[in-house]
């Protein structure tokens, strides 16, 4: 009768000390959302802006553009239809997730080059902020930017 308890128990100390710790967790989160940022910015380098925001929003995401919301990724659908022409580039500087692992945010330097409409070609800088939210699947979406 005794043996059985005890190798359950140390069956559970066993599985334990096997788990990855807090930490651990945290920075495989942090580098899960390092690889959506990266794939973000690859999908808009290859499809554009339209495609890549689309794909990677949230159903109920929020973009602020020009101090206006645009609430929705159907929303963000139709702003970006029309924008593959320009393009965007950007590098996370830092990332972080909450400990557990369903929100996270990123922010860090943007470069947006594009054509005015007097036709001269034009480069925006500066700073972006996304908060990103684990998805049922795994998948991280953006839910801010």
């Amino acid at each position: 009768m005794k043996k059985p308890l005890f190798q359950s128990i140390a069956l559970l100390l066993t599985l334990a000390a096997c788990a990855p710790k807090g930490d651990d967790l945290k920075e495989q989160w942090k580098e899960e959302l390092l690889e959506a940022e990266t794939q973000f910015a690859a999908l808009v380098k290859e499809k554009g802006l339209h495609e890549a925001f689309v794909a990677f929003a949230d159903e109920n995401a929020v973009l602020m553009r020009n101090n206006t919301l645009i609430i929705g990724k159907k929303a963000i659908d139709e702003r970006y239809r029309n924008m593959n022409s320009k393009t965007l580039t950007w590098t996370p500087d830092f990332i972080d997730v909450s400990k557990s692992g369903d929100l996270g945010y990123t922010y860090g330097t943007y470069q947006f080059k594009y054509t005015d409409s007097t036709g001269t070609d034009r480069i925006d800088t500066g700073i972006f902020h996304s908060v990103w939210k684990r998805q049922d699947d795994g998948s991280w979406k953006y839910v801010w930017d």
